[in-house]
């Protein structure tokens, strides 16, 4: 496994971008501690009634959160040896890329 600077935490990023995002998606919508296994804690239905405009937070969040994971894994690979600087140029340029898309 290459990197280990940051002692992998950059992962962390990704997960929270994910959470958020199943709160966005789940908006309006009756959810099932079931449907949601990790976050279990008895069977109670979760209600998520945010205006747009906190849901149009909530987007902007993942989307820095994500980048800021991006930038993370790509330090971190520097920091360790796997990258140059040139590599790690070219790759966090790409990864910005595919984020984008």
């Amino acid at each position: 496994m290459s990197g280990g600077h940051f002692d992998y935490k950059q992962r962390n990023l990704k997960e929270i971008a994910e959470s958020i995002q199943r709160v966005i998606d789940d908006n309006l919508k009756e959810v099932k501690n079931e449907d949601r296994w990790h976050e279990v804690w008895d069977d109670r239905i979760y209600y998520y009634d945010y205006p747009e405009e906190v849901i149009a937070k909530f987007k902007e969040g993942v989307e820095l959160l994500l980048k800021a994971q991006v930038y993370a894994q790509r330090i971190d690979w520097l920091l360790s040896g796997d990258d140059g600087e040139k590599t790690f140029l070219e790759r966090l340029q790409e990864d910005l890329k595919q984020l984008k898309k």
